[in-house]
């Protein structure tokens, strides 16, 4: 928008802009402004100009001034000190910077003074004039106002009325003193009195004598001003004797002071749905077949008692599983299998019924009983051996006499010290426990035993990560012939380099890697990098032609790909076949047929070396034997620890000595070369020279070392002879 000049020339339209950019950064430091920056100056630009034009103009009247004085007020710029700046600012310099001294009227000085008085009388009328249009807005606004509420309130009190008197719902108004004021007929009808009957009765009258604890304290903080209001489930005396359970909701109505005046009730007869509830928690709480609680019941009871635990009681678990319940439904039908359930819940409750222990059937044929406040471990020992013992009288389902017996997982301890989810998992570990040391039988729950679990779940779990991340290694034992002292061979032994427990033995990881499966895995790494080790070997030592000795676990010698695995295993490193040697425990060997049988064969017609490991703690059958492509015998190492001594003059074990000359007699007759293993001592080692045994190992020869170790100990044989340790 553009702007007039004052005076004509530049000098005074800056004047005229730098006078109103003033004035507008003082308007908005002196008080709230509605306008943005940009547009304050603006508008106080035009009221510049306007109150220049007014100077200079002939006739001059001082009207200009009292219109900018009234713009001001309806621009909401009403903040008394910025009228008291404006005015003195007028004065002060607009001459000097809004005129620039030019053009001036002789009597100016006058004019500024009128124009002071104008904008001043312009700005108080127009304030007086915007506050008295106010003033008569809200009386205006307050009569109407009253009218509507006293309206609102005839309507209010017509609409409680017609609520009051047709809801289907008893409304009840009673004094603070309980006294019944009034009631609808609905609330009558409810009762069974009539509404003049109720008019004359106190509340207090009406309250069931089996109401929860509390409900008279909750009424009576209600009636004493503590509460504005109160919902509950009650139950009502009829006038009949019958009883009337409702969904009540009191409300505490106040003085205009605060002080409790009366309470409105409001009841719904919720009779029949509070029935169904009964019916459906019980269902939501008790097995339908057997009619015990639920494993929600039982832990909703565990939780009480746990939380409601005096220092000092005691609580136990008594966690019971059917033994062979799965074999009872596959032969004799589902429904035979129910019936046994009905009755074996039967006989649990009424086991326990006389100490009042909860039973509760927590789903198949798994039931628990809670040993509430006993005396100690004796007391939950009883309750599972009454239990067992109530199990295990014959059954008589249908025309069928069934013998069921059952195994149980004991926990008992102070209730204060523990929590439901530790005691079901104790429970249920020590249940795991007792079936495995057979059936019909109960343990008790070990902390150490339990914790010697974990650990070992822990390290099961942890397996295949650890062999993704290499944390595997190979550890290689000498293989000495006994009659020339040289290394003949070296068996591979896995070992894991754990980040956190450090190096740990096979018998640490082996029993876990074989119930996992993951023994097919690991000992295809095993096989793979024992032969990259040996060809390296061979190729630095190729005079040595030392033969690598890897163990087979039985899964891996029953797997149909084994065959291919050892072949691709042999054709990646380059190392021939007839320096690679498998090791089979005995058992795994002799319970070969069809296909493991014919990999066993496979692997010999490819030039690999057989041996049979632990030789002598099986059954062999030895007309089996001589018919499988074995090449060595390893003699397990019981055998040569019975010939043991500590120096030349020990005596042995002739009998461990007799044995150990037939296995090799019987060994050299079915032409396969002999192993001793867990040769300690030199005088071992003397021994089995003078029976003929052809190689031997154990930490006498040496311990198991990496394969550097290996590589330095024939790098000492090629160097020159090399003596045995002694």
């Amino acid at each position: 928008m553009a702007v007039p000049d004052p005076t004509g020339d530049d000098a005074s339209r800056a004047g005229a802009q730098g006078y109103a950019a003033e004035w507008a950064r003082t308007v908005r430091r002196l008080g709230f402004v509605p306008l943005s920056a940009v547009e304050t100056e603006r508008l106080l630009l035009v009221h510049t100009v306007r109150l220049a034009q007014a100077l200079r103009a002939e006739p001059f009247t001082g009207q200009p001034a009292e219109d900018v004085g009234r713009a001001l007020v309806e621009a909401h710029l009403t903040e008394p000190r910025m009228l008291e700046w404006s005015v003195r600012a007028l004065g002060a310099d607009f001459l000097a910077r809004v005129m620039g001294g030019r053009g001036q009227p002789g009597d100016a000085a006058e004019r500024i003074v009128a124009l002071q008085g104008g904008l001043a009388a312009g700005f108080a009328r127009a304030l007086r004039d915007r506050t008295f249009s106010q003033q008569e807005r809200i009386a205006r606004s307050a009569w109407q106002a009253r009218d509507e509420v006293e309206q609102a309130l005839r309507d209010s009190e017509a609409r409680f009325r017609a609520v009051f008197t047709g809801a289907a719902i008893g409304i009840g108004i009673a004094g603070i003193d309980g006294r019944i004021i009034d009631v609808n007929q609905s609330f009558a009808d409810m009762l069974g009195y009539s509404a003049e009957e109720l008019r004359r009765i106190n509340v207090a009258s009406l309250f069931h004598a089996d109401d929860a604890a509390g409900m008279w304290g909750l009424y009576q903080e209600l009636t004493e001003g503590k509460q504005d209001s109160v919902r509950v489930q009650k139950r009502y005396h009829r006038k009949d004797g019958s009883s009337l359970w409702t969904d009540l909701a009191v409300s505490l109505i106040r003085h205009d002071d605060g002080r409790p005046r009366f309470t409105v009730a409001m009841i719904e007869d919720i009779t029949e749905r509070y029935a169904l509830q009964q019916r459906l928690r019980f269902q939501a709480l008790h097995d339908p077949l057997t009619g015990l609680p639920n494993r929600t019941l039982f832990f909703e009871t565990l939780g009480r008692v746990l939380d409601s635990a005096d220092p000092g009681r005691r609580v136990g678990i008594c966690f019971l599983d059917l033994d062979g319940f799965k074999a009872i439904n596959d032969s004799l039908g589902h429904d035979l299998g129910d019936r046994l359930l009905v009755m074996i819940a039967r006989r649990l409750a009424d086991c326990v019924a006389d100490h009042g222990h909860l039973v509760a059937r927590m789903g198949g044929d798994e039931f628990v009983i809670l040993v509430d406040g006993g005396d100690g471990l004796d007391d939950a020992v009883a309750v599972a051996e009454a239990a067992l013992a109530a199990v295990s009288a014959p059954v008589h389902v249908g025309d069928q006499q069934l013998a069921v017996s059952a195994s149980v997982g004991i926990v008992e301890g102070p209730a204060g010290e523990t929590s439901a989810s530790e005691l079901m998992k104790a429970a249920d570990t020590t249940l795991y426990w007792a079936k495995a040391e057979g059936r019909g039988r109960w343990a008790v729950y070990d902390p150490e035993r339990s914790a010697r679990d974990i650990a070992r779940s822990s390290l099961a779990a942890s397996l295949p990560v650890a062999l993704d991340r290499g944390e595997f290694v190979l550890r290689y034992q000498p293989i000495v012939s006994l009659l020339e002292g040289s290394m003949l061979a070296v068996e591979a032994l896995v070992r894991w380099q754990h980040p956190e427990l450090g190096l740990l033995g096979p018998d640490r990881f082996i029993g876990l890697a074989e119930e996992t499966g993951l023994i097919v895995r690991l000992g295809e790494w095993v096989l793979r990098q024992a032969c990259r080790d040996a060809e390296e070997w061979r190729r630095r030592f190729p005079d040595a032609q030392l033969v690598v000795s890897v163990n087979l676990a039985a899964r891996q010698a029953e797997d149909p790909a084994i065959v291919d695995t050892v072949s691709d295993a042999l054709a990646s490193s380059g190392l021939p076949a007839e320096l690679l040697q498998l090791e089979l425990t005995e058992s795994a060997v002799m319970g070969t047929a069809g296909e493991p049988l014919r990999s066993l064969h496979r692997l010999a017609g490819l030039g690999v070396r057989l041996a049979i490991d632990d030789f002598g703690t099986g059954y062999s059958n030895l007309a089996y034997l001589r018919r499988l492509p074995i090449h060595c015998l390893k003699l397990a190492g019981p055998f040569v620890e019975g010939i043991r001594g500590d120096g030349p003059e020990a005596a042995v074990d002739h009998r461990d000595e007799r044995i150990v000359d037939a296995l090799v007699r019987l060994a050299h007759a079915l032409e396969l070369w002999v192993t001793a293993e867990a040769v300690e001592t030199g005088v071992q080692a003397e021994r089995l020279r003078a029976l003929r045994c052809d190689t031997g190992q154990g930490r006498y020869f040496g311990a198991p070392v990496p394969a550097e170790g290996i590589s330095a100990r024939l790098s000492g044989t090629e160097g020159g002879s090399r003596e045995r340790e002694a």
